[in-house]
C-alpha cells in the first residue's frame, strides 16, 4: 500500500470524519464512505484499488495519532506514514 497522502485527501478524510479539512465531491465522498463501512474482504479490495484514500481512513480510524497526522498532511507538512500499518482490515 502506497505511503503517500497529499494534502487533499488527507482533508477530505478529515471532513468525513468531522475533524477539519474540506468535504471532497460526491464521487470521492462516497469512496470513503465505503471504506469506512466496509467489511473486511471488501475492504482490502478498495484499499487495493484505492490506496491513497484506503490509508488515509485507516490512520483515522485505528491509529491513535492517525487523525493529527492527517491534520499536518492537511496543512502541507511533509510527514511520513507507516507503509504497513497495524490496523485491521
Amino acid at each position: 500500500m502506497s505511503s503517500t497522502i497529499s494534502p487533499e485527501v488527507a482533508a477530505h478524510v478529515l471532513s468525513h470524519f468531522g475533524r477539519g479539512g474540506y468535504p471532497a465531491g460526491d464521487w470521492a465522498e462516497s469512496l470513503i464512505s465505503l471504506i469506512d463501512r466496509a467489511g473486511m474482504a471488501n475492504r482490502a479490495k478498495l484499499l487495493a484499488s484505492f490506496p491513497e484514500y484506503g490509508r488515509a481512513v485507516l490512520l483515522a480510524k485505528y491509529d491513535e495519532e492517525g487523525v493529527a497526522t492527517l491534520q499536518r498532511i492537511a496543512q502541507g507538512e511533509t510527514v511520513a506514514v507507516d507503509s504497513s500499518p497495524n490496523v485491521p482490515f
